[in-house]
């Protein structure tokens, strides 16, 4: 099949082919989508069901138990998990990851009618369930929102008609409020006049409730013609609900001349969000899948621009969080950086092979750059970090390609030979064996790309992208390389054979010929080397996915269980006021009661908590981050030792949670916590590089308990259930109704007036209502006083166990599996009561679960690679001898990573991969240039050298230009590890190459050897 030579003879159509590549490319780079990273779904939901008055463990027991039963035959569930605290459940679904984002609608609706199922096995007091499958939804346009002088009404309306302005424009999905002042109406009966009166609870929260209710009047038929009737308008506002009155013991009484009512903010609001210190709303967008953020990006600043013009003056917007700034960025530098690559790969060919070589297999090199941008924006694959990266990951094997074609080409037109002759010849040779060469380069990614846990659907353009490059790249190798070399090559200029007679070659040559007599020591050398390498490699440094290169980092703060949201925030002042003083300081998020939207897809907001403090650190460079979070560790341990302080990087790729975790799981929290200690103080005597273990049930909390009389009480006639609500109007309030201001529904809240005081000692003297008496009863006849307890208030389940997690962090620079290795024996020596389980969490797991899917796709990729390269050859021992020579790949890769200091990250797994796919293809085309120089009838041990000696120059230009063009990614965070596992492994595969592969051919055929006796051939 004369491919080159037609391209060749038919011009046009090549050139067709290779315009249509340029312009298609330029389209793409127009049209494609851009990200920052790869998205992946989170397959995720929540279940969230409010069960007032129920502790944590009748929370657990009566809400979430029924849910997670339904939940569980459901097939598509992977794991449950449910927080439960005093008064809510939290159950948490995660789906397998055999499903894709597709799928995930109709399972989230399956999941609802289980739910809405279950509802008939919740306790009375049960609020209904609500299902929130927008759990993994990405705001990546995130602001914070700054309103000095505002009133609280203003800020309300000031968020809503920014958030419609958003909504309109083009490109924006959603847009999310968080951090607005929570605000209700506070009715605070004076309790000696309603005890006076004989007012009941019932009658004043009845009128309340009814003061603003929505009810249908009916209609009525006039002329042919029905009427509807508008209801009685409601009380809406703070002085009509002041003038409501009260039916009572026969009398009317106004609801003022008994009670305060005023309008104000919540004590305990759900969260407290400032920005540089300052109180702030945060506003997130999201743009719509399939579309390009940036462009989304530029609208919505369009918008804002428009916004602020109609908004009175002192309210700022302030960005924590701009995905469209980042990636624009982040794309822009990495075209860079890939022109940078393409640029050194076109310098060193003209270097070594000529200018006109350089031009031949740089333009090939930039079309298919550009047609694989043109395949990508068809298929719908966005530019962003991993595709991008995927291409500089493939340029090595792109360049082989083209250069085995002009270096042959080169040679034979040197050699007299016309232009089609030597593309005849030429791509009659190598096009076969570089197909099937690419496609085992394209199968060693396939594991990774075809996972479809979440690192493989986060992965999956890799896989595509190298694909279609590595395609594209041997179709225009034996089409647009043979016609620009037909143009630019010369013809004649050497003799036969004079393309290697240069020194490099004869000193190649001889020092081979020297090997092939020692082959057997060259072996054991090899042996012993790889041994001390793999043993070397064995102290490399492990780590999952790198930190991030955007310039952010997080506190994460927790004080005790019981701790209200307002002593969190006062703590976060002071972290916020040290920090002010920092110049390094760009900016600082505060949120206070939960974390923030998410603002990134790896960013994992914690779970809502009045303890828990949260702070978004910006800084000015990358490099401020390190000494700047040293520091503020330093200072809030010392300054905050009341509370759990610790701070974390931003890191790529899915993950989350503490690096070091392990789990218990059995029936009785007693038993679990007394594991959970024996396991923490296991670990901090294992490894002194330990920090922050922690359990995630945290502290038990302080319970008042009333001590029912149940005698008096009932001679009384008061119920278990008239003194909770006693206890409640006087500590927290009784919502009796909604009060309605447009679009806000705000809630009218009864308490007491001395709701605020602190402590326990006011409730003794708090009366009760009496409904078959009609009269008050003090408390103090009903109880025989208050009692303390310990309660769980932050109890976890796992699969419908209770469970708990003992979790720890590591010190900046510290490797989390280096220290799990330190910890793990001791945990795992540990006797377990029987019923009881351990599990590791963590790192350990997150990297488990990928290799362990990974290793699920690697055999089939492995065997139709081992396939291709059996039909390649149609015999055994040359696919043998290409495949002994992989396990040695690892040689250089050990070397680079111990000299540089870096870990063998996942994106390095990733280049190895690729530098099994280039030595694989490198050792396969120098393995069937001997086979095919021995065919043509070339002594044997003549046909060794002379075959190795024509692939030096291929070889080690596709080496050195790939090596050269890994440059720019060593200073890219994500990057770093994979470029310098490619660089020193590239170096040490192509010296395997071109010694070991002849060496392992002698070896593999002895016979050949012996017949061709120095007397007949070349030794």
């Amino acid at each position: 099949m004369q491919i080159a030579r037609g391209a060749i003879d038919r011009a046009l159509i090549t050139w067709l082919l290779m315009i249509g590549c340029l312009l298609g490319g330029l389209w793409g780079f127009s049209t494609i989508g851009r990200l920052e990273d790869p998205a992946f779904t989170i397959k995720n939901a929540i279940v969230l069901t409010q069960y007032p008055g129920a502790s944590a463990e009748e929370v657990a027991r009566e809400v979430s138990e029924p849910l997670e039963s339904a939940i569980q035959q459901m097939s598509e569930v992977d794991t449950i998990t449910s927080s439960n605290k005093p008064g809510v459940s939290r159950v948490e679904v995660e789906i397998e990851d055999t499903f894709d984002g597709t799928e995930l609608p109709q399972i989230w609706d399956k999941l609802r009618n289980r739910v809405n199922d279950a509802q008939g096995e919740l306790p009375e007091g049960a609020r209904q369930s609500i299902v929130n499958d927008s759990f993994g939804d990405v705001y990546g346009l995130f602001y914070a929102v700054t309103t000095p002088g505002f009133t609280d009404a203003e800020t309300h309306e000031l968020a809503n008609y920014m958030r419609r302005e958003l909504l309109a424009v083009d490109g924006v999905a959603d847009v999310a409020l968080a951090g607005l002042p929570e605000e209700a109406i506070f009715v605070e009966p004076e309790t000696a006049i309603s005890a006076n009166i004989g007012i009941p609870p019932s009658a004043l929260l009845n009128a309340i409730s009814t003061a603003d209710t929505v009810t249908p009047a009916g209609s009525v038929d006039q002329s042919g013609q029905s009427i509807r009737i508008a209801p009685p308008q409601g009380s809406d506002s703070v002085e009509e609900i002041r003038n409501l009155t009260i039916g009572a013991s026969g009398e009317v009484i106004d609801l003022a001349d008994i009670a305060n009512v005023h309008r104000g903010r919540v004590d305990d609001p759900q969260e407290i969000i400032r920005f540089n210190g300052a109180e702030a709303f945060t506003l997130g967008v999201s743009g719509k899948q399939d579309l390009n953020i940036v462009d989304v990006g530029r609208r919505v600043d369009e918008r804002f621009d428009q916004i602020f013009n109609d908004i009175p003056f002192g309210v700022e917007l302030h960005p924590i969080y701009q995905q469209h700034v980042v990636v624009d960025e982040a794309s822009t530098g990495f075209l860079v950086n890939l022109a940078m690559s393409v640029a050194i790969v076109v310098v060193v060919l003209a270097l070594f092979m000529g200018w006109r070589a350089a031009v031949v297999v740089g333009a090939t090199l930039l079309l298919t750059v550009v047609g694989t941008v043109f395949f990508m924006a068809m298929f719908g694959i966005e530019l962003q970090r991993i595709s991008l990266g995927a291409l500089i990951i493939a340029m090595g094997m792109l360049v082989d390609n083209a250069i085995v074609v002009a270096e042959g080409m080169q040679g034979d037109m040197a050699e007299g030979k016309s232009s089609r002759e030597a593309a005849s010849d030429v791509a009659g040779k190598t096009q076969i064996p570089l197909l099937g060469a690419t496609v085992i380069g394209i199968m060693a990614f396939a594991g990774i790309g075809l996972s479809p846990d979440a690192t493989g659907e986060f992965l999956f353009s890799l896989f595509a992208v190298i694909g279609i490059s590595l395609l594209l790249s041997w179709v225009l190798a034996i089409t647009a390389t043979p016609l620009l070399a037909h143009y630019f090559f010369k013809r004649g200029g050497v003799a036969e054979g004079g393309a290697y007679n240069g020194p490099v070659f004869r000193a190649y040559a001889a020092t081979l010929r020297l090997a092939l007599r020692l082959r057997w020591l060259v072996v054991v050398a090899l042996i012993g080397i790889t041994v001390v390498c793999y043993i070397g490699f064995g102290q490399v440094k492990q780590q999952f996915f790198p930190d991030s290169n955007t310039p952010l980092f997080y506190v994460h703060y927790k004080l005790p269980q019981g701790a209200d949201i307002s002593r969190t925030a006062a703590d976060m002042q002071v972290l916020e006021n040290w920090l002010d003083d920092q110049d390094e300081v760009a900016s600082v998020a505060t949120f206070v009661g939960g974390g923030a939207s998410r603002f990134m897809l790896t960013y994992a907001p914690e779970e809502a908590l009045p303890t828990y403090g949260h702070l978004i650190i910006r800084t000015s460079t990358l490099e401020q981050i390190p000494p700047l979070r040293d520091r503020l560790e330093e200072f809030g341990r010392s300054a905050l030792p009341q509370g759990e302080f610790r701070t974390e990087r931003l890191a790529f790729g899915p993950g989350g949670g503490a690096p070091i975790a392990v789990r218990f799981s059995g029936s009785d929290p007693n038993v679990l916590r007394a594991l959970a200690e024996e396991a923490s103080s296991r670990m901090s005597e294992a490894s002194d590089r330990l920090i922050d273990l922690r359990t995630d049930w945290r502290e038990r909390e302080m319970v008042l308990t009333p001590l029912y009389a149940a005698e008096r009480a009932q001679t009384a006639g008061v119920a278990r259930e008239d003194v909770a609500d006693a206890l409640a109007l006087a500590t927290d309030g009784t919502r009796a109704g909604t009060y309605r201001e447009d679009d806000r529904l705000i809630p009218i809240v009864v308490r007491d007036p001395d709701a605020g005081r602190t402590g326990a000692d006011h409730l003794i003297d708090r009366p009760v209502w009496s409904e078959p008496a009609g009269t008050y009863v003090p408390l103090e006849r009903l109880v025989d006083g208050f009692g303390y307890e310990v309660h769980d208030t932050l109890y976890q389940r796992r699969n419908r166990v209770p469970t708990i997690a003992v979790e720890a962090g590591v010190p900046p620079g510290v490797n989390a599996m280096e220290v799990f290795a330190e910890i793990r024996g001791t945990i795992e020596a540990m006797t377990l009561p029987e019923g009881y389980q351990l599990e590791w969490g963590g790192e350990y797991e997150s990297s488990t679960e990928a290799q362990e899917s990974l290793g699920q796709q690697l055999p089939v990729s492995l065997l139709i690679m081992v396939i291709i390269s059996v039909l390649l050859f149609g015999k055994l021992r040359q696919p043998l001898i290409i495949w002994l020579l992989v396990p040695m790949s690892v040689n250089g890769v050990a070397i680079g990573l111990l000299g540089t200091g870096l870990p063998f990250s996942f994106t390095a797994l990733l280049g190895l991969l690729s530098l099994s796919g280039m030595l694989i293809k490198n050792g396969i085309v120098l393995v069937e240039e001997i086979d095919l120089t021995r065919a043509e009838g070339v002594p044997f041990r003549e046909a060794v050298v002379r075959a190795s000696t024509s692939r030096l120059r291929p070889v080690v230009l596709a080496a050195g230009t790939t090596i050269l063009g890994m440059t720019p990614l060593l200073w890219d965070a994500f990057f770093a590890s994979m470029a310098v596992t490619i660089m020193g492994g590239l170096g040490f595969a192509s010296i395997l190459t071109l010694f070991a592969a002849p060496v392992l051919y002698v070896i593999f055929f002895p016979k050949a050897w012996k017949a061709d006796s120095p007397a007949k051939g070349t030794s």
